[in-house]
């Protein structure tokens, strides 16, 4: 513990040593955070070249616009330099045109590209884009349904709901004044009943006319990011709506992920697919999603008096992180080995903008940076 070219500056304070493994895989995302800022500007990252790490950018940033602003402000809170806050600021103010659209993914973009921002000395333009999206999220809810509907901003059926329909989407209801933590409580136990109705979960749903809900093909059961979306919304749950029940179902969910044998890993199709496809490559995205949500839990489980288990989640959380920093971040601090659409060969074993940003909160969360309930 005591080189000083060991040291990396994280924040305020400096975290060193040669067991500061997070701390130096930080430094090295938010680096790379830096140098894609400069190559794609104005733009939107989606997900990197895993050879030459050149971006496929978008205009508007697409479901995973938020979290590119996430990643700024992280940068922007690491470096304390207005010049960063300015282009994080930038960015989350892009994001405006998603108010309006019709879609439930409007929890992953105006969530979590503004909630970084409520950090010291706050902002008010991201506040006010945040209450904003609330309002129009509670509009968008179907309480006949329980649900705020997947939305047809992307295409195919509009009344859906997908496990990816609920993360971030649970705090900005909750938020919505006049009946947002009704909407925010049955949009995720809505999701909650249907998703973990089948073993493995299945994490899409498309509602009949007759007033029932019928399975989807696709994702299939087994899709890898299904658990990590369920469990943040359990846990913007049980922060936001203090509802314990909720603890059986993450209970579930992490006992799937932790049994014998599962990867800590995940491939991006654990088995058969819906059309006879073979297990998927791995996708560390969802693994570093996995670890956010488990680090979240692991404080509310202390917070309950539950700290044996909050020791469990902590264990879980820090091994994942563990694992990517070791085995998946390229000495350029790209988050290699994730996977966007395995059945379509999209971006299979790429960077994602939204695994680097999962993986760097998760590191924040590890070193201090942030606290768990930021966001």
């Amino acid at each position: 513990m005591g080189k000083a070219d060991d040291q990396v500056q994280v924040a305020a304070g400096t975290v060193g040593g040669a067991g500061d493994w997070a701390g130096r895989a930080l430094a090295a995302v938010l680096e790379r955070v830096a140098r894609t800022a400069d190559e794609v500007g104005a733009r939107f990252p989606l997900h990197a070249d895993p050879e030459t790490g050149a971006w496929t950018t978008t205009g508007r940033g697409s479901w995973t616009g938020g979290c590119w602003a996430g990643l700024l402000w992280l940068r922007a809170l690491s470096s304390g330099a207005p010049e960063d806050r300015a282009a994080a600021a930038r960015c989350t103010e892009q994001l405006g045109y998603w108010t309006a659209q019709d879609t439930a993914t409007r929890g992953l973009v105006l969530w979590y590209g503004t909630a970084l921002a409520a950090g010291p000395g706050g902002d008010e333009a991201a506040a006010a884009l945040r209450d904003r999206a609330a309002r129009a999220c509670l509009a968008a809810y179907e309480p006949e349904w329980g649900v705020v509907p997947w939305g047809g901003a992307f295409g195919g059926p509009r009344l859906l709901a997908r496990a990816d329909g609920v993360p971030g989407l649970v705090p900005l209801l909750a938020g919505a004044p006049g009946g947002g933590r009704a909407a925010a409580y049955g949009h995720l136990t809505r999701h909650l009943a249907l998703c973990l109705a089948e073993d493995p979960p299945r994490p899409a749903w498309q509602a009949r006319p007759d007033g029932t809900w019928a399975a989807c093909a696709e994702p299939a059961p087994g899709w890898s990011r299904t658990a990590g979306w369920l469990l943040l919304g359990i846990a913007d749950g049980l922060r936001h709506l203090r509802e314990s029940e909720l603890w059986e179902a993450a209970g579930h969910l992490v006992a799937l992920r932790t049994a014998p044998g599962a990867a800590l890993v995940p491939p991006a199709q654990d088995g058969p697919g819906g059309a006879g496809q073979p297990p998927g490559p791995p996708d560390t995205s969802a693994a570093a999603i996995e670890a956010v949500a488990a680090l979240k839990l692991a404080a509310l489980a202390r917070a309950a008096g539950r700290g044996p288990e909050g020791d469990r989640l902590t264990r879980w959380g820090q091994r994942i992180l563990h694992r990517l920093s070791v085995a998946h971040l390229s000495p350029s601090g790209a988050l290699r080995d994730g996977c966007y659409d395995a059945a379509r060969g999209l971006a299979p074993r790429h960077e994602l903008v939204w695994g680097d940003f999962f993986f760097a909160w998760g590191l924040a969360l590890r070193t201090g940076l942030v606290e768990p309930f930021t966001m």
